[in-house]
């Protein structure tokens, strides 16, 4: 598998910002921080005894939580990175996106609250512990990549994929495209370079000079786009069996996978009129 090729083609996978429905990883966002506060009665209320890190999150987002869940002032944990002694992967230069692994973590330790570093530390931990072993290491050197890789992979599929089951799909359409010298051309990634969640992607969008533009940068981003969970990684080293190089969310639960670029535009057609009849006109 070649994941960084010359050439180019100018056929686009994607208008998801324009046609699909918001990734599930984005509404778990807006919704799932930290276990929370519990009343007491007293005055103060009681602090939180874990932190729930949802699949699809950005380290951002991480640091936020952990802020509120140990009750820090706004910024202190992504200024704790320092001092956390992440044990990344020498490929991840220092950048911890998509090695927080999503999961239940405890806030206390030995009867006393834990720092934003050994958090952080924990979830890095769990992440190797998930990703450097079978079935995930050997997945990928299956697939001739490198753990990094997958987990990048894994990152676009859980920001891709609307529900479970299309994971594999999207991870064929991602190897697809790799495999035969066409950028990805991915709603995801433009918008990790814009700092948003999702939206739609503008023409202006595509262009910008970026290395996470995968409309202009061949290959696969520099880092994963998220932090992606196990279902998003067993689908990154098992992708499904097809020829698909296009998709499209029509409506909840129907995202349509093709091969032929005519077909992709009929179903990106009847998603866009599907979304129009859905939009409230301007003046309800």
């Amino acid at each position: 598998m070649y994941l960084n090729t010359p050439s180019r083609s100018t056929i686009r996978l994607t208008r998801r910002g324009r046609i699909a429905l918001i990734a599930a990883g984005a509404v778990v966002a807006g919704t799932a921080v930290a276990v929370p506060l519990l009343i007491t009665g007293e005055e103060e209320p009681a602090l939180p005894s874990s932190l729930v890190i949802p699949p699809g999150w950005r380290a951002g987002q991480v640091y936020a939580a952990v802020d509120k869940a140990l009750a820090l002032p706004p910024g202190s944990t992504r200024k704790s990175l320092g001092k956390a002694n992440l044990k990344l992967p020498n490929e991840a230069d220092g950048n911890p996106e998509g090695y927080f692994f999503p999961a239940t973590y405890s806030l206390e330790r030995d009867g006393t609250r834990v720092t934003p570093e050994t958090l952080l530390a924990d979830m890095v931990a769990k992440a190797d512990q998930k990703f450097s072993r079978a079935p995930i290491a050997a997945g990928a050197q299956r697939n001739a990549m490198n753990v990094y890789q997958a987990v990048t992979i894994a990152s676009i599929i859980q920001a891709e994929a609307t529900t479970k089951a299309d994971m594999a799909k999207v991870a064929r359409v991602v190897f697809n495209r790799l495999e035969r010298g066409m950028p990805l051309q991915l709603d995801s990634t433009v918008n990790y370079a814009l700092k948003r969640s999702s939206g739609p992607t503008s023409q202006a969008d595509t262009r910008i000079d970026s290395p996470y533009n995968s409309y202009q940068r061949m290959g696969l981003p520099p880092t994963p786009i998220a932090n992606p969970g196990e279902e998003a990684m067993r689908a990154a080293v098992n992708p499904a069996t097809g020829d698909w190089l296009y998709f499209v969310t029509v409506k909840p639960g129907d995202t349509r996978f093709t091969a032929d670029y005519a077909e992709h535009q009929r179903n990106v057609a009847e998603s866009n009129a599907r979304r129009s009849k859905a939009a409230p006109s301007p003046s309800s």
